[in-house]
């Protein structure tokens, strides 16, 4: 089912950007008599597959172990990564079916789009929602307030907010 969303997704898209014809290639041994499309596309899954990468190491998840892809040391980042793919890296990637460098502008404008929509947090909210949904609603409706503080090797905890360098005489910064 998921592969069937996707080709109508890719349709729907190359209809959007007049591509006749799209088929997702991917062939590292062929890599550049790939189309701006697919060269998009592969560099743009790449990007996206490390910062869902981090993200599951981050919470202390095995990348191996996934429920939908299986066989590889990265299937649970794989299984992440598709349910991000169709919002952000499908449809840049066809965007930049005219670019001359599309491996290149898929990677500068997929920083400002993860910034843009906050993937990192998304991820982790979504990783803990997924293993242990009661804990996060229960955590979720628990919490006040963030608590902030500074700490230091020497004074231990501080209150933060505090502008602390304007106690220092110039040229005593500790850094």
């Amino acid at each position: 089912m998921e592969g069937q969303r996707i080709k109508a997704l890719y349709r729907m898209l190359a209809t959007k950007y007049g591509i006749t014809r799209f088929r997702r290639n991917y062939d590292p041994a062929a890599w550049d008599a790939q189309d701006p499309v697919n060269l998009a596309l592969s560099a743009a899954n790449a990007a996206l597959y490390g910062v869902v990468h981090a993200a599951t190491l981050a919470l202390g998840c095995s990348p191996a172990l996934g429920f939908v892809h299986a066989g590889t040391q990265m299937a649970f980042v794989y299984d992440i990564a598709d349910l991000y793919k169709a919002k952000v890296t499908i449809p840049l990637a066809f965007s930049l079916a005219a670019s001359a460098q599309p491996e290149r502008e898929a990677r500068t404008r997929l920083r400002k789009e993860f910034r843009l929509i906050k993937l990192m947090p998304t991820i982790v909210s979504d990783l803990q929602k997924m293993i242990a949904p009661d804990a996060v609603e229960a955590a979720s409706t628990a919490r006040t307030a963030d608590i902030v503080h500074l700490w230091g090797p020497d004074l231990g905890s501080l209150p933060a907010g505090v502008n602390y360098g304007d106690d220092l005489a110039s040229g005593d910064i500790p850094w």
